[in-house]
């Protein structure tokens, strides 16, 4: 017979939590306590509402493939993560925020160019970007801050190429999504970032209207927006949103990635010396499974009563699908606090899991890759300039990270 769990109560544990002191790349212990106590339970929001949490790896994995489980922003119950993105979405939806058949939809008219086989014929330039970005490095005063230095333009550039984007604005850009995916962000700021974010792209679109390019830009006003299909602005929206999400969490990745192979120099060492690309592409993914970066869980809300486990999530509940913690689920990752790139690590849900799961990962993978693959080899010596207990770390976003890395050699 299956058990109904109680009602929401008043001491439901705050959501999200405070990670541990002296365990930057460790999800928060409370997390660990309730995976192994009571895998299924209820948090508290910043808006008092007490959704779900789901932490073990195969309840994520059965509950993001499930139908019932929708990603709609816009239905009651949503768990929306602070009240700036509660307006954000609310103020323009994406297929992220959509069910099939409009996800569906929507998501297939920019699949094509994040298809493998394209992503991999970048591989080239990107090697060229990094490369380069490098040289500056090495010609360049030391210590640098590698966010800036690094981190943060190799996917800002790889985008930008990508979408048919100006790289001199990238200040502009960046700046607005800062705005957009922390907490603490007023909900008229993230909803002005939003608007500001699109004008800009609009004008692009105009621009390229008169001058199209072999960009993707370009190809979403000749393929979508003059057959009807989209608006002009709809794809400023869609652009908006790869922009965004093309360089935020790569940049995060390949600073905090660095940060955890510094911290743990055996690792680093079989990186630096292979020259397998299989180990370097294992690397990656025990590096995202390790870190997951996107720590604030996939939202979602029931759609109908979920049986799950001896327990009934309720038509209308919010559920926050912690990634972060499912990630290190000993019953899917022996051992899973130890970071070891020889690990198949493939199952991981750092990208989601089902129909959701992030458009761009064949484009992160290949970022870090040939950062991965790079970076430790040509700066053999690469060492923190500060102590790890220094650095300020990004628990206040929807992306995990450290502000400044400051590396020396």
């Amino acid at each position: 017979m299956t058990e109904t769990l109680p009602e929401p109560r008043t001491d439901a544990p705050d959501f999200p939590m405070a990670r541990s002191s002296g365990c930057p790349f460790d999800p928060p212990s409370q997390l660990r306590t309730l995976q192994q106590e009571k895998p299924l339970s209820k948090v508290r929001l910043w808006d008092g509402s007490t959704p779900w949490v789901v932490t073990r790896h195969d309840q994520l994995r059965t509950l993001l493939g499930d139908p019932r489980i929708s990603s709609d922003a816009t239905l009651p119950g949503y768990p929306h993560r602070s009240a700036g993105s509660k307006a954000g979405e609310e103020h323009r939806r994406t297929f992220i925020t959509m069910d099939d058949p409009d996800h569906a939809r929507i998501r297939r008219m920019v699949t094509a160019p994040f298809a493998i086989r394209r992503m991999e014929a970048l591989r080239p330039a990107v090697q060229t970007i990094v490369d380069d970005l490098i040289d500056a490095m090495l010609a360049g005063p030391k210590p640098v801050n590698l966010v800036q230095a690094f981190a943060l333009p190799v996917p800002s550039l790889v985008i930008c190429e990508l979408l048919g984007v100006p790289y001199e604005d990238h200040d502009f850009f960046q700046r607005n999504t800062k705005i957009i995916v922390h907490h603490g962000s007023a909900p008229e700021a993230v909803v002005q970032a939003l608007e500001d974010l699109a004008d800009y792209l609009d004008r692009l679109l105009t621009a390229k209207r008169a001058n199209p390019a072999d960009d993707l830009l370009s190809h979403l006003l000749a393929e979508r927006v003059d057959t009807g299909e989209m608006t002009q602005r709809d794809a400023a929206r869609m652009g908006v949103l790869l922009l965004g999400a093309g360089h935020e969490t790569t940049a995060n990745m390949i600073a905090l990635g660095t940060l955890a192979l510094l911290e743990h120099p055996e690792q680093l060492a079989a990186l630096r010396a292979t020259e397998d690309p299989k180990l370097v592409a294992g690397a990656v993914e025990e590096l995202l499974r390790y870190l997951t970066i996107a720590h604030s869980g996939r939202r979602r809300v029931a759609l109908e009563d979920i049986e799950i486990d001896g327990a009934t999530i309720r038509a209308g509940d919010g559920v926050v699908l912690t990634g972060d913690i499912a990630n290190r689920d000993p019953a899917a990752f022996p051992d899973p606090d130890r970071l070891d790139i020889t690990r198949d690590a493939r199952s991981h849900v750092a990208f989601g899991f089902g129909v959701h799961q992030c458009l761009g990962q064949p484009l992160a993978r290949l970022e870090l890759q040939v950062v991965y693959s790079t970076l430790y080899r040509r700066i053999p010596t690469l060492a923190l300039a500060t102590g790890t207990d220094r650095l300020r770390f990004k628990g206040d976003g929807a992306v995990y990270g450290v502000y400044e890395l400051p590396v020396t050699w």
